[in-house]
């Protein structure tokens, strides 16, 4: 019997081998261990949250949510750890949406014979 959880947990420990999750994992550390560094991430993540959450609820975002959630978002970015810790993640997600688009292919390739 097959049984596929045995292969995602051997897809999950190879990715932690990769130089994209390793970099990933230092970059987390400095941001961590730098109290501005991670105050202004912490900021900037709650600040996505709350905004991410009124959309899902169907609230209007006003105006000046916008605006600060843009300042604080610029404020983390201006921080070299933390741009580095977000290109970082980007090039995780790259892989991760790599990983997907080949495991899904066997199911695109049923729907492309309809």
């Amino acid at each position: 019997m097959i049984n596929i959880y045995d292969d995602i947990n051997r897809l999950e420990a190879t990715m932690r081998k990769t130089n994209e999750f390793k970099t990933l994992e230092e970059a987390i550390v400095l941001v961590k261990d730098d109290e501005e560094a991670r105050t202004l991430f912490t900021n900037f993540r709650d600040v996505q949250m709350k905004l991410q959450e009124k959309q899902m609820a169907g609230e209007e975002i006003l105006e000046d949510e916008y605006q600060h959630a843009q300042k604080v978002a610029q404020l983390a970015q201006q921080n070299p750890k933390i741009l580095t810790m977000l290109e970082a993640e980007m090039a995780v997600s790259g892989m991760l949406q790599e990983v997907n688009r080949v495991l899904t292919k066997p199911i695109q390739a049923m729907y492309d014979n309809l």
